[in-house]
């Protein structure tokens, strides 16, 4: 009977011990959890001496907490950037609102050394409504500004990495190019290479360049895609078709050519090709003016600007873009131009650049170009180029494929000019 008595008693007394238990934990737990929470506490009094310090903080700053506690403002724990902020920002915006997150500081520890923090203050108020104290959180923010810094120093490197492929874009890019074109005795040119992007090196290319006593060749073409892959294939289309131009300088043969040479290259699982125009310049015999034969594989075509204030497009219809089949048809056009006409070959650019036209339509379009070229006729080559290239500014980032210009003109004589 006893010993059931003694079980009784136990077993109601159980919850009071365990509730005593749990109060006590409870209680030490909340003082705990101040003492040694994972970030710092700080209270300051209103003129911001320094009322209570938890020991996180302390131990992050190496301090005893007599070293601070009504001995230190806060402003004394702060570098000297850190007090002119406080003083001109951070107090004054915590007296008006009553509370600040997020402020980015540094404290001084007692070694000298920088902690990096995050700071968020509120300023407690009685219950008159009369400010009291302020309580400020504190968190540890090394490995926060670490990783900002080495995200900087990642910014930087690519900075650094792109402004090198910039240049090697560039540098490349001029190399797909002619250095200078070819002076044609009675003709005039000018030619312009617009770049969409300098992160990107474009396909497009062109050139004029003497064949035979009284012949010259040009073309002007654009490769399909950006980049280095592009880039290889200019250059093979380039050498292909001045070594075929050498062996053979009809149009159709030389686009033949190069044909052959691109689709034998690459016919595989990552075909290229291109759409190109070649021409053989051959002057008259009486000296008025030039004949120029055009072939065209799947180029846009020519615009001629007459003398006389007409323009029109030179018709090449049919031609199918060069290195896709084995055996591609080649459209050809034959043009006498006479002195004071202009031709202009370009690549489709221009043509597919994007504009804010007001019939919803935002691409430019033939139908545009040919009324800009009948505004400018009759022109001269280098007009017609700083007119183009004024054009292109006009569209912005709206042009976002690279753009190849060359024009032809023969000059009108000397009387002419006069009459």
């Amino acid at each position: 009977m006893c010993e059931t008595g003694d079980a009784a008693n136990r077993e109601d007394q159980a919850p009071v011990d365990d509730d005593a238990r749990f109060s006590e934990l409870l209680e030490d737990s909340t003082e705990d959890l101040y003492e040694h929470a994972p970030c710092g506490y700080l209270s300051t009094l209103l003129d911001g001496r320094i009322a209570k310090a938890n020991a996180t903080l302390l131990d992050w700053l190496g301090y005893e907490r007599a070293d601070l506690v009504g001995r230190k403002a806060f402003s004394d724990l702060l570098t000297v950037g850190g007090r002119l902020y406080h003083e001109t920002h951070f107090a004054p915006l915590l007296r008006m609102q009553g509370e600040i997150s997020g402020i980015a500081l540094e404290l001084k520890a007692a070694d000298g050394s920088r902690l990096p923090v995050m700071v968020n203050s509120t300023v407690k108020t009685g219950s008159d409504g009369q400010p009291l104290l302020i309580r400020t959180t504190i968190f540890d923010a090394r490995d926060r500004r670490a990783y900002e810094k080495e995200l900087l120093r990642a910014r930087q490197e690519a900075d650094r990495e792109r402004d090198r492929l910039k240049l090697l874009n560039t540098t490349l890019q001029k190399t797909l190019l002619p250095p200078a074109l070819a002076n044609v005795p009675g003709l005039d040119v000018s030619a312009h290479y617009h770049i969409a992007s300098v992160d990107e090196v474009g396909g497009d290319f062109y050139d004029l360049f003497p064949l035979t006593a009284g012949t010259w060749g040009l073309f002007l073409g654009d490769v399909c895609g950006k980049g280095a892959a592009a880039a290889a294939v200019t250059s093979l289309a380039r050498y292909s078709l001045r070594a075929a131009a050498v062996y053979n300088p009809d149009p159709a043969a030389v686009l033949a050519n190069l044909n052959t040479v691109l689709n034998h290259e690459y016919h595989g699982t990552d075909p290229r090709f291109c759409t190109v125009v070649f021409g053989l310049l051959t002057p008259d015999r009486q000296g008025s003016g030039f004949h120029i034969t055009l072939a065209s594989g799947g180029h846009p075509p020519a615009l001629l600007m007459r003398t006389d204030g007409t323009a029109d497009y030179l018709p090449t219809p049919g031609g199918q873009l060069i290195g896709v089949l084995p055996d591609a048809h080649i459209a050809t056009s034959a043009v006498h131009l006479a002195p004071g006409d202009t031709l202009l070959l370009y690549t489709d650019g221009l043509t597919e650049a994007h504009t804010t036209d007001a019939s919803g339509d935002d691409r430019y379009g033939d139908d545009a170009l040919l009324d800009f070229g009948r505004h400018l006729a009759p022109t001269t080559a280098s007009d017609t180029i700083g007119a183009v290239r004024e054009l292109l500014d006009t569209f912005g980032t709206g042009v976002d494929d690279d753009t190849a210009l060359l024009a032809i003109h023969v000059p009108r004589h000397l009387s002419e000019e006069q009459q």
